[in-house]
């Protein structure tokens, strides 16, 4: 093989052993290990070397030598320049296999877990056309409206996604639409979208990309209504919900088991997706919610189940009161349940955590590396895994989601 170095312009041939968290192709060439970007295990290629850190290349593909078996041929145009979805080169039983890699091997190298648990990947009911919920980025002086281009802040001018539900779809081109119109306010930098039973909630988002600014929304979405696994929730653009609503159902059964009793805890717990049904399992729920509105959302949500007996919190999990004051609230604990954002748990709450000692607790994730960080820390404060199990909720990317669940 050839020796690698920081010139980008150098080529070098390569053979892609396998998908890695991330979503990149591992390679080996001379002394170095090689990323390599939408690749296929098997992958024959000659690639360019974009940068060098340390030990690694990160690089792009510059001529295909001998495909892999599970390469595919990507249906979307804008594949390879929108940084959207990633696993397109993959056929979907290559990318189930790669999202189940991927957690193995986290759980390994981060949580320190040498003999990983046995647990199979959920599949998408549908491959494409699946995402019900959307940001869409907007570039006002190119008049562009889309996605950001993979690894920059360029958005790619995107007319129509493979991934979205038609609903959106629909919402894209009306938009779009407006874009060529100019109607479309100018100080917008992005819009978020989600799908109800009654129509599309859109919200147009402003950010002026300073460290002290923090986007505010310019035109506010309306409120509307889904229902999810015979659960009716209220919910708008403006805060976090589910993408993939064909596997939630199965997300909501896994992620609370077969628990029931007199207390539980959830945190990071928005609109209230786990909390309505986690309400019917207990005697007393308490949740904690960060967002303002999601917290009105969450609140509204149980107040029409008529689950009077549980109460949202408005607080950063990190910052929330009983993890100091160790408070009722944090005393027989029959089960903890959370769902945090990608970067994971606050380290002030999974302290807290660990002193409150709940009988059993399911954490919800969106990201293996963080989700094995903060187990490796549970496992330390003494509790074990009782199962995993991943689902599908983002085919096409190499996001997955998995649920795992603990015993103390």
């Amino acid at each position: 093989m050839e020796q690698i170095n920081a010139n980008t312009d150098e080529t070098v041939e390569v053979v892609i052993e396998r998908i890695i968290p991330g979503g990149l192709g591992l390679a080996h060439a001379d002394s170095r290990t090689v990323m390599v970007a939408l690749a296929a295990p098997g992958d024959r290629v000659r690639v360019r070397i974009d940068r060098v850190k340390g030990s690694v290349a990160f690089a792009s593909i510059v001529e295909m030598l001998e495909p892999a078996a599970v390469r595919v041929e990507p249906p979307c145009p804008y594949f390879g320049r929108c940084g959207g979805c990633n696993f397109q080169q993959l056929s979907y039983q290559a990318q189930l296999a790669a999202k189940v890699e991927i957690i193995r091997d986290c759980l390994r190298r981060i949580a320190g877990i040498a003999d990983v648990p046995p647990f199979e990947i959920t599949p998408s009911p549908n491959e494409w056309h699946y995402r019900a919920r959307a940001q869409w980025q907007y570039d006002s002086v190119r008049r562009r409206l889309g996605y950001f281009e993979a690894n920059s802040h360029r958005v790619c001018d995107v007319a129509e996604c493979a991934v979205l539900v038609p609903e959106l779809q629909r919402d894209l081109e009306v938009l779009r639409e407006r874009m060529t119109q100019g109607e479309l306010p100018d100080d917008a930098r992005y819009f978020r979208a989600v799908v109800g039973d009654d129509g599309v909630s859109v919200a147009a988002i402003a950010d002026q990309r300073r460290r002290d600014t923090r986007p505010h929304t310019i035109e506010g979405s309306r409120e509307i209504t889904r229902t999810i696994h015979g659960e009716r929730y209220h919910l708008n653009a403006e805060s976090f919900f589910q993408t993939n609503n064909d596997l939630l159902p199965a997300l909501i059964e896994c992620a609370l088991g077969d628990v029931h009793g007199r207390k539980a805890i959830e945190l990071y717990c928005g609109v209230g997706l786990f909390t309505v049904p986690l309400a019917r399992r207990f005697e007393r729920v308490v949740a904690v919610e960060d967002d303002s509105d999601a917290t009105e959302l969450a609140r509204k949500n149980l107040a029409a189940a008529g689950l009077s007996h549980a109460r949202v919190e408005k607080s950063d999990v990190g910052n929330w009161v009983p993890w100091k004051e160790f408070n009722e609230d944090f005393r027989e604990i029959d089960f903890l349940l959370l769902d945090p954002p990608r970067a994971g748990v606050e380290s002030a709450a999974i302290a807290g955590m660990i002193r409150a000692k709940p009988a059993r607790i399911g954490y919800v994730s969106c990201d293996p590396a963080t989700l094995a960080r903060d187990l490796r820390k549970l496992i330390a404060g003494g509790y074990s895994i009782s199962s995993i199990q991943a689902f599908d909720m983002f085919p096409q990317t190499h996001h997955v989601e998995t649920v795992v669940h603990l015993t103390g």
